[in-house]
């Protein structure tokens, strides 16, 4: 057990502070107009509570840490067993959801070890001077926010807290690494598996499913652009300035895919979503790494809705993830409906039972039936549209082992791609929008806090033991 501060010196400096809390707070409702002494005095209220609540903390900061330095003996050096010498106390600055305190420590010094404290890791084991519970409330603001300027005014207003923009996009940005080097290393684990997601059959059913989203990325051209502005306002102030850190290698493209996958069960209440910015080999394996989190070889169905792009088919089949493999029905109907546009231009009437023609005998009779009603088509068509109709044919036929939606749904199985394009949308909120532009690792981590919560994982992440500990 740690030493316990005094408690009866901590409540009666909080009494003091507590009697002019209560004087203030009487003040301010007193002093406020009639019909508006609400409004003109809530925030004075709230503004004062704020504080006497940071002092309480601080107060009881200090109180610990006085406490603890009373308990322990000077420190010997273990180079040279000779007592280390006070440094007298220094102030400790942390950031917490109570506000920013600050509290004095003894430092002890030697030559031989530099300066040290025995109280810091009492205080935190990591040393951090920004809390836990104050970065997850800065990461979940972010989640809903455009920009971390936004970010910071939110805080401040919402929760009295003050960080600059960059702090706060240096932390986002780092707690999301933080997340991927977890989950790389299996210490991030889904709270079910696929003997959870039990089906109205009785039979375990998983759906495992990947698409590739665009993020806008910064040129390299863009980052010697904004070097270029940061030295010449260095330049205008004429004072001297710390040296740049070494810029990193922009990207050679505006805009780069990353590709989300997603397990998911068939009410959706299970759902682990990943993130990542390699290529589909690297997807292939994050694919086959997450379907081992949740068990799913063991699932009695494991089934796969998908774009249609030849590389998910691929890493699906190598690594054996699922047992079936299903084109999305909506993707397959744009090709239809395209097909309808070239063949049929202004007679709409004609056009619609067409369509409604080959989606019926899609999903209910299955591939042939739609391929012949195509071929027929194609027969009475022109030259000029028969390349309409090539382009659907050549799509049905590469996808043929993939389109059967009268044996999904016979089984009472999905038949669209839906849930992983909404995690595609989800996921990729705040990297995007006007004026957005990432460093492509940076990109990758705020992605990986929205797969974060769009898992369900942000509370066993938050309320295990501080992240960066492990």
């Amino acid at each position: 057990m740690t030493p316990q501060m005094d408690r009866e010196k901590f409540k009666q400096q909080m009494r003091v502070e507590l009697e002019v809390l209560m004087e203030e707070m009487a003040d301010a409702v007193d002093n406020a107009p009639a019909g508006r002494i609400i409004r003109d005095s809530e925030e004075k209220v709230r503004d004062l509570f704020g504080e006497f609540r940071r002092k309480a903390f601080e107060e009881a900061m200090q109180a610990k840490v006085d406490a603890a330095e009373a308990a322990f003996p000077p420190p010997n050096s273990p180079a040279t067993g000779k007592r280390k010498r006070n440094k007298g106390k220094q102030p400790y600055a942390i950031l917490t959801i109570n506000g920013r305190i600050r509290v004095r420590r003894i430092r002890w010094h030697c030559r031989e070890e530099g300066s040290s404290t025995l109280t810091d890791i009492l205080l935190d084991e990591a040393e951090s001077t920004i809390s836990q519970g104050t970065r997850e409330l800065i990461c979940r603001l972010n989640q809903s926010s455009v920009s971390f300027r936004k970010t910071s005014e939110n805080l401040k207003r919402a929760a009295q807290i003050e960080s600059n923009a960059e702090s706060i996009r240096q932390l986002v940005e780092e707690e999301g690494k933080m997340v991927l080097r977890l989950q790389a290393r299996g210490e991030l684990l889904p709270s079910w598996s696929s003997q959870d997601c039990v089906a109205d059959t009785g039979k375990t059913r998983v759906y495992a499913s990947c698409d590739g989203v665009k993020v806008p990325l910064i040129t390299d051209a863009e980052k010697k652009m904004r070097r270029k502005k940061v030295r010449d306002r260095r330049r205008r102030r004429g004072c001297k300035c710390k040296p740049l850190a070494r810029a990193r290698q922009g990207s050679d493209n505006a805009w780069k895919e990353y590709r989300v996958v997603a397990h998911y069960d068939e009410t959706q209440l299970h759902c682990h979503v990943s993130v990542t910015r390699g290529n589909h080999e690297v997807t292939g394996r994050l694919m086959a790494r997450d379907a081992g989190f949740i068990d799913l070889q063991d699932a009695d169905e494991r089934i796969a809705n998908v774009d249609g792009a030849p590389w998910i088919r691929s890493q699906l089949e190598l690594h054996g993830i699922v047992e079936y493999i299903g084109l999305d029905f909506y993707h397959l109907s744009e090709y239809v409906h395209d097909a309808r546009r070239e063949l049929f231009a202004e007679d709409v009437d004609a056009g619609r039972a067409w369509v409604e023609t080959m989606l019926r005998q899609l999903k209910h009779e299955g591939y042939q039936a739609a391929w012949d009603t195509a071929i027929q088509c194609r027969a009475k068509a022109s030259k000029s549209k028969r390349l309409a109709l090539d382009r659907l044919l050549g799509y049905m036929s590469e996808r043929r082992q993939m389109i059967r939606y009268p044996e999904f749904l016979a089984r009472g199985w999905q038949i669209g791609s839906g849930p992983i394009e909404a995690q595609c949308k989800t996921t990729t909120a705040r990297v995007k929008g006007s004026g957005k532009r990432w460093d492509g690792p940076n990109a990758e981590a705020v992605m990986a806090l929205a797969c974060l919560e769009n898992s369900r994982q942000w509370q066993t992440y938050w309320l295990s033991p501080d992240p960066a500990l492990n």
